[in-house]
């Protein structure tokens, strides 16, 4: 049974196709035969990371230095595929591609483009972004980590809160603050294998949440990077921004992901499950619930197709990656809520993925802006009023 009532299929390109079949066969074939487990143990599968780099899907929607340079729309559909498997292993794709990838790519020198890109989309080094501190989530511009000159050098001190990939990471992105303003450094975790000093990353745990990727707390104490390391086109919150608009796009696709694989078990399940003598799926209320299901997720694909379309068309504004990450988001999340419900006491089993995507996107929903923030992203669109700041 197809959850495709409106025939989007018919609206992808042969190629986009392709991208999708490849991609949804890497995640039948080395993700869902062991999600439950890796989600139980809290385990990031590192050993994926190499089969994510042949498939191109690390730093995919970038052109040249072993990137893939696919467009925005097969960029998204990878993201939805990777995410019906788990929100945890698409984070991983969307922090090494869309946030560290893309900041070195956008605000980078051209001697660290070629020393980072290409060892990062092949898998062979991995990044993380480190923007949000303990007390600026929603409010970057109040980071307290500051960047001090030190002859040719800069020391930076401060922390910075669920950093996803920072204990695993070999260069870090940090944002910190200046005498000149918001600036961005790499910071080498461990050159040549001897650990960066001052640079510390521990893993954030217990979580009940994305537990199958992992997120961390860095503190930065003294820490001294080269001035060579600086990127030196990232000038002030703008240029963490574009970062974070990249993330937000894909997420705008993945969360759909989990939806579908949601909306899609529940109606297996329905189909098979007999209560009262009939199968789950003839009841009245239950096909209620599975239309609805179908009906938001249909209406939310349309939406980020749409800004696909119109990213590849160069035509896309922050305001319109607002509307499809909130809309996705809570799209998604409402789905496997009822897809959960559906199942009855055996939702709350890992045997099946409704709990455990509706769990992974609580954090998805938080993460690259609350929905509160992208609400008013909308609203000072609407108004020309930006109603978060004082």
């Amino acid at each position: 049974m197809t959850t495709d009532l409106l025939d989007l299929e018919s609206l992808l390109t042969d190629e986009e196709r392709a991208v999708r079949a490849r991609v949804r066969a890497l995640v039948d074939r080395e993700i869902r035969p062991h999600i439950a487990d890796w989600f139980e143990r809290a385990h990031f599968p590192r050993e994926l990371v190499p089969q994510l780099a042949a498939e191109g899907l690390l730093g995919m929607h970038l052109t040249g230095y072993g990137c893939a340079g696919r467009s925005a729309v097969e960029y998204g559909i990878a993201m939805q595929e990777l995410e019906a498997g788990d929100s945890g292993i698409r984070t991983f794709a969307s922090v090494q591609g869309s946030l560290a990838m893309t900041a070195i790519a956008k605000h980078g020198s051209e001697e660290q483009r070629e020393a980072w890109l290409p060892r990062m989309a092949a898998g062979e080094a991995i990044g993380c972004f480190g923007l949000t501190e303990p007390g600026a989530g929603s409010d970057p511009g109040a980071m307290q980590t500051f960047a001090r000159r030190d002859g040719g050098d800069w020391i930076i001190d401060g922390a910075k809160r669920w950093i996803g990939l920072a204990s695993i990471a070999d260069v870090a992105v940090i944002w910190a603050q200046t005498d000149d303003g918001v600036r961005g450094f790499l910071v080498e975790t461990a050159p040549h294998g001897v650990p960066t000093p001052g640079f510390t990353a521990a893993p954030i745990e217990p979580k009940l949440s994305m537990r199958a990727s992992i997120q961390c707390d860095i503190v930065l104490d003294g820490v001294r990077v080269p001035g060579a390391m600086r990127l030196p086109e990232a000038r002030g919150l703008r240029a963490a921004f574009e970062c974070l608009n990249e993330a937000r796009f894909g997420i705008a696709w993945g969360a759909l992901g989990a939806g579908r694989d949601a909306l899609e078990t529940a109606l297996a399940y329905a189909g098979e499950r007999e209560v009262f003598g009939r199968p789950l799926a003839a009841m009245q209320l239950t096909q209620a619930r599975l239309a609805e299901m179908a009906l938001s997720l249909q209406q939310a694909q349309l939406l980020a197709l749409h800004l696909g379309r119109r990213k590849d068309a160069g035509l896309l504004r922050p305001h319109e990656i607002s509307m499809g990450k909130l809309a996705s988001c809570r799209t998604a999340i409402d789905v496997c809520r009822e897809a959960r419900a559906i199942l009855g006491g055996n939702g709350v089993s890992l045997d099946h993925s409704p709990m455990r995507h509706a769990a992974n996107l609580e954090s998805v929903r938080t993460y690259e802006g609350t929905d509160e923030v992208h609400t008013l992203v909308i609203g000072q669109a609407l108004t020309g009023i930006a109603a978060f700041r004082g």
